[in-house]
């Protein structure tokens, strides 16, 4: 049975490192769900719903990790917040493991710092972090 791996990314990852991550934890016939949270936004965007351009950047986000994967996978636009984006997807995928994309601790923006740690807090599933390049 293959493994369903729930991959939520913040940042643009080289494909090469997204596959690689995928077949290292769930081989080369996991089911793959990618969610990209709409989370390249400032706070007064935030406040302001002006998510348009955070979610256009979220679905290239999106397709990129998708197209990354070697085999099946979906591509979504998830929620501003990258945990309720998580939150939603586990309700309509049951995901064995997560995978959070980030960019590293230098270039993250306020709604990644510390993501991937929170990640692992909230949910009961195997979570892996990983801050790309």
């Amino acid at each position: 049975m293959s493994r369903r791996i729930l991959v939520v990314t913040t940042a643009s990852a080289p494909r090469a490192e997204v596959d690689a991550v995928i077949r290292s934890h769930a081989g080369d016939d996991a089911e793959v769900y990618v969610v990209a949270p709409a989370s390249k936004i400032s706070r007064l965007d935030r406040l302001t719903n002006a998510e348009d351009d955070a979610r256009e950047d979220a679905a290239e986000r999106a397709r990129a990790a998708s197209d990354a994967v070697s085999g099946e996978s979906e591509a979504h636009v998830g929620d501003v917040d990258p945990l309720r984006a998580i939150e939603d997807a586990l309700r309509v995928f049951q995901a064995d493991e997560i995978v959070v994309l980030t960019a590293t601790e230098a270039k993250a923006t306020w709604l990644e710092d510390g993501l991937g740690e929170e990640v692992q807090r909230r949910f009961s599933i195997p979570v892996t972090p990983l801050a790309t390049r």
